[in-house]
């Protein structure tokens, strides 16, 4: 872990909270195993899987039906990960 992850990790890891307090009907276990494959490629520094990872868990999140409190935790990650210097999505958004 580097200087430049620490902050990107630790909101990863307050989303993790956030999503594990979903009921489980919302197919949290799915957006878990995508967030915890998220943290995995931050502590790597490998910008493609971060770019996927992101799209994934803004996927589960979005067929879950955009809970407040996960949805409000993947902005304030991806905030974190641009502020590190990764990019967190395939293309600038319009």
């Amino acid at each position: 872990m580097s200087e430049r992850t620490i902050h990107a990790l630790a909101t990863i890891d307050e989303l993790l909270g956030a999503l594990g307090a979903l009921p489980k009907a919302s197919g949290s276990e799915k957006m878990i195993e995508d967030a915890e494959a998220l943290r995995r490629a931050v502590a790597a520094f490998h910008m493609e899987a971060i770019r996927f990872r992101m799209y994934s868990v803004d996927r589960d999140i979005k067929s879950a039906g955009d809970p407040a409190d996960a949805r409000r935790m993947y902005e304030t990650v991806r905030h974190a990960l641009e502020e590190a210097g990764f990019h967190t999505r395939s293309h600038t958004a319009p």
